[in-house]
């Protein structure tokens, strides 16, 4: 269920409930296009701390009574190395320092804070402020504040995910309060159990260790003691950054040498193995459906097609379908490209809720489609692709997916 928010500031008159336009989420994704990321989670998690943080000054920004500027207590250059490995955005009011901890998530019921900004002496902070955000309905919604002292006493301690989880009802709505609260009585400086201090080999053989990155996140497999005194040292966490961000290029250029498909062979008819003449795989019924795919992509010389059964291996209904895809050069030089998903084996219909996404070569999600109980293919928008770019395509059942990677490397027509 969608809340919008007219109804939103009725339902909670004592929250902060602010508008985001549809411009003002297309400059966050910007900004954050712009930046270096090692996964597609940092780059989500830094998007939205973008959004939360430009929406919150603005209109902070407008707020006549504010005396003293917000500032943010790490320089811009520097927000993606922090973001790669935590959320939160710290602002500082004076001595005071306050942090925005954005979540996109519809259900609420404990504020989350990472355990970086609460017991890493230089980045724990005064105040946690907890930011709903609702991308559809295009809201942002402050459910109010904390402070270090309550979490220490209150929340609980989560160590699965290094979280300390206080329950919402705890949280003071009316930011109002802590405006003034800090004014008339600063909390002052922080009590926070000193890290260990990391020699240059320490630190060496921590970010030899956590240069090996692997799906769940590496700082998981060290004590937290030593994962917060290296991200302590601003240039120790720079370094990891940048060891993240090389091993990410790495992987990208030896995923491109192992990938199973090279898309500009298919114009010389040489294809890599799986992929079969549509004849093959479809039955006379589901190409008889065909009739949009075939406008798309003219019949002659220069249009290309080849399907590859694809078996997701589920223990319910139908689980082998026919991908199937569309290469017709563009009078620009481009590669137009069309990608259907279609039953197989005899099958009128796909299985709801099948899901196939385009994916960019950095694993970003560029296009998704859901199939629904009467659909008898599902397609995403046709895109062109331009030599040396790398894709994939992905399909995917509830938590069960199979991934195809191409690359176009320039045609040879001589």
């Amino acid at each position: 269920m969608t809340i919008n928010l007219n109804d939103l500031t009725l339902i909670y008159p004592e929250h902060l409930c602010l508008d985001i336009s549809t411009e003002e989420q297309e400059a966050a994704w910007e900004q954050t296009m712009q930046e270096s990321y090692s996964n597609t989670a940092a780059r989500w998690n830094a998007y939205l701390n973008h959004l939360s943080l430009n929406t919150f000054l603005t209109w902070l920004e407008e707020d006549p009574d504010l005396q003293v500027p917000l500032r943010l207590h790490f320089p811009k250059t520097e927000l993606p190395s922090i973001w790669e490995v935590v959320n939160g955005s710290v602002l500082t009011l004076g001595e005071t320092r306050l942090v925005l901890i954005p979540s996109d998530k519809s259900y609420f019921p404990e504020f989350c804070i990472p355990q970086e900004w609460v017991d890493i002496p230089n980045w724990s902070t005064h105040y946690y402020i907890a930011v709903q955000l609702d991308l559809e309905e295009c809201w942002l919604r402050v459910w109010g504040y904390t402070t270090h002292k309550q979490v220490r006493e209150q929340a609980t301690y989560d160590p699965t995910d290094r979280t300390y989880c206080l329950d919402m009802q705890y949280l003071v709505a009316d930011l109002n309060v802590m405006w003034v609260t800090q004014e008339l009585c600063p909390l002052g400086k922080l009590e926070v159990k000193s890290l260990p201090t990391l020699s240059a080999a320490q630190a060496e053989q921590l970010l030899e260790q956590l240069s090996q990155q692997t799906v769940s996140s590496p700082k998981f497999n060290i004590p937290f003691d030593m994962w917060g005194a290296l991200l302590e040292v601003d240039e120790f966490r720079k370094h990891l950054y940048q060891r993240w961000l090389e091993k990410q290029k790495s992987d990208r250029v030896e995923a491109i040498h192992k990938v199973t498909s090279n898309l500009s062979l298919w114009f010389q008819n040489i294809f890599s193995a799986g992929w079969q003449n549509l004849d093959d795989l479809l039955s006379v019924q589901q190409k008889a459906l065909m009739v949009q795919f075939r406008n798309d992509f003219g019949l002659n010389e220069k249009c290309v097609k080849r399907a590859k059964l694809i078996d997701l291996g589920i223990q319910f209904g139908s689980s082998s379908f026919v991908l199937l895809i569309g290469l017709k050069t563009e009078v620009d030089g481009k590669i137009g490209v069309r990608v259907q998903l279609h039953p197989a084996n005899e099958e009128v219909y796909l299985i709801p809720d099948l899901r196939l996404i385009l994916l960019s070569q950095t694993g970003t999600i560029l296009q998704e489609v859901s199939s629904r109980s009467d659909d008898h293919y599902i397609q995403l928008k046709k895109f062109k692709s331009s030599p040396g770019i790398c894709f994939s395509v992905q399909v995917a059942l509830n938590d069960v997916s199979i991934k195809e990677d191409f690359v176009l490397e320039a045609v040879d027509d001589s």
